[in-house]
């Protein structure tokens, strides 16, 4: 049954939220102040789930999607808005997510880092059916495959890279063992390595990949994984292929599998906005991967120690490592828990979604740094997080949103939190 609905708020997720006879609605691809129709999809939790079927009255800032596939594909959710309104709107749920759930009114200015829209990918992660053949992401809030042969929001390179595959499949050169293929460009976008998640393991693999190569010379290498482990595939000999990743931060070597931050545009702004005005002793970085934010830190430290348990990422930051810096591969509470007396100036911490746990965000207490930089792609676990951190004894300082990721919900947050030196944490 449809009804009637004029949204009034954007809500972290990509929804629009309104009211229908005095329940909350969600309905995605819509905006505050139009009038739409909208149809019930689902009920959970007393909010009805909506989907548009007519746009009655279009809010001013309503912009025609550049992407073919908006509206039925799962990747974005922002395409109808234009891009001072998306930042602006992910602002002001950051805003309200740290009122909400931190008890934090945050008064000052809030100023975000803004990205070019499009193109600006560097890694692009997606799903294959090999017969019939088919190249694409999730449909919209489904697991049904949409096929798709261009993503506006992925790099020059990554696009021709996803039509050689679509040449491949189209002529039945695609092994059947092949489930997901994730695509990661360098700096100047001029050589990727392509990661292959299978379901098995066969001759037809390498025969894929090298075709693959000949199709496009500037892959600089294919590595194979298990799509259930994760684990490399025993098929091919040598060295898993790399990619050296410059900023002006260091000169990063990637391996296929390992984390990198994804925006191509803005990993210098990003480093810089989280260690340029850092300095001292020693400094610790939690979750530290290939160590995109420990180099620019050794820099400027005597001392830096860089904590990641990713077998893959850690052997990189071990490349990596300048030779004041000390890769150690734990988890983040197995090392707290661990760590002697040392004391650090500055921590950094960059955790995956999910945020930190209640024991980690306790042993960061007890350690007791007087600056602690939380970086967080997600602002609705960030802010319990930093409501701890602040009723321990530390103050919020800082926020500043990065948009790493136009046309999309996702924002990264740089919080600054500062222990006042004559006040005492409580542990």
């Amino acid at each position: 049954m449809s009804f009637e609905l004029t949204p009034q708020k954007l809500v972290y997720g990509g929804d629009a939220l309104g009211y229908h006879q005095g329940r909350v609605v969600l309905v995605g691809r819509a905006l505050p102040g139009e009038r739409l129709e909208a149809e019930g999809v689902r009920a959970a939790k007393g909010v009805v789930h909506a989907r548009p079927v007519r746009i009655l009255e279009a809010a001013s800032e309503r912009v025609e999607p550049r992407c073919p596939y908006f509206g039925r594909c799962g990747g974005c959710q922002y395409q109808h808005l234009g891009s001072e309104r998306q930042t602006a709107a992910k602002r002001e749920i950051l805003r309200e997510t740290l009122r909400r759930t931190a008890k934090i009114e945050w008064s000052k200015e809030i100023a975000t880092h803004p990205s070019p829209p499009w193109n600006y990918r560097n890694r692009t992660r997606m799903k294959l059916v090999a017969s019939p053949f088919a190249l694409g992401y999730y449909q919209f809030r489904s697991h049904r495959l949409l096929p798709v042969e261009q993503c506006p929001i992925s790099s020059p390179l990554i696009n021709r890279a996803i039509a050689a595959v679509w040449g491949l499949g189209r002529a039945g050169k695609v092994p059947q063992e092949i489930a997901e293929l994730e695509f990661f460009a360098n700096a100047a976008d001029d050589q990727s390595v392509i990661e292959i998640y299978c379901s098995g393991s066969s001759g037809k693999l390498l025969l894929f990949g090298d075709e693959l190569r000949q199709e496009l010379p500037e892959i600089a290498g294919v590595t194979f994984f298990s799509q259930t482990s994760g684990e490399s595939l025993a098929i091919a000999e040598g060295e898993a292929p790399v990619l050296q990743y410059r900023t002006n931060g260091g000169n990063f070597r990637v391996s296929a599998g390992s984390f990198f931050q994804t925006n191509r545009f803005l990993v210098d702004e990003f480093q810089a906005l989280v260690t340029a005005n850092e300095q001292g002793s020693r400094a610790l970085d939690i979750f530290a991967g290939t160590g995109f934010f420990s180099l620019p830190l050794a820099q400027r430290f005597e001392r830096v120690t860089a904590v990641e348990n990713a077998p893959l990422s850690f052997r990189d930051l071990e490349h990596n490592a300048p030779v004041n810096l000390r890769p150690i591969r734990k988890g983040a509470l197995e090392f707290l828990t661990a760590m002697s007396d040392e004391k650090f100036d500055f921590v950094v911490v960059d955790p995956p979604r999910a945020g930190l746990s209640k024991k980690v965000v306790r042993r960061i207490v007890e350690a007791s740094p007087r600056r602690i930089v939380y970086v967080s792609c997600n602002p609705t676990t960030l802010a319990p997080n930093a409501a701890e951190l602040v009723e321990a004894g530390w103050t919020l300082r800082r926020v500043r949103p990065v948009d790493m990721f136009p046309q999309t919900h996702h924002i990264e947050v740089v919080a600054l939190l500062e222990r006042d030196d004559g006040r005492r944490s409580r542990g």
